[in-house]
């Protein structure tokens, strides 16, 4: 007996299948990269297309090459740096007094000590 459901295998607000004749895949090939820890990732790309020279491991996240006896480094990251630090990097001791005298002078004033 039916269950009454007609179309199996489809969801609310699909649209209709794409018949495989309506598009054809563009040509592809099998490019190989390598990454420091020994896997060996490869993606497909378009023959026109010009591939990366780097590319990120999806089992560790490292950087891979095309030379598999020769691998990329690990990619140094930047220290953290605090608020504070990147403050430093944009304004001078003399800047940093003058803006801390104002707010202080604002807060003063609003709170009714002049």
């Amino acid at each position: 007996m039916p269950s009454g459901n007609v179309i199996r295998g489809s969801r609310i607000g699909s649209g209709p299948e794409r018949p495989a004749e309506r598009y054809k895949p563009a040509p592809r090939r099998a490019v190989t990269y390598w990454c420091r820890n020994d896997h060996v990732t490869e993606i497909r790309v378009a023959l026109d297309a010009e591939e990366p020279a780097v590319w990120d491991c999806p089992r560790c996240g490292l950087p891979a090459g095309r030379d598999a006896d020769n691998p990329p480094g690990r990619a140094r990251p930047e220290p953290y740096k605090t608020h504070l630090a990147y403050v430093k990097e944009r304004r001078s001791e003399a800047e940093g007094e003058a803006i801390l005298a104002e707010a202080l002078a604002a807060l003063r004033r609003r709170r009714g000590r002049a």
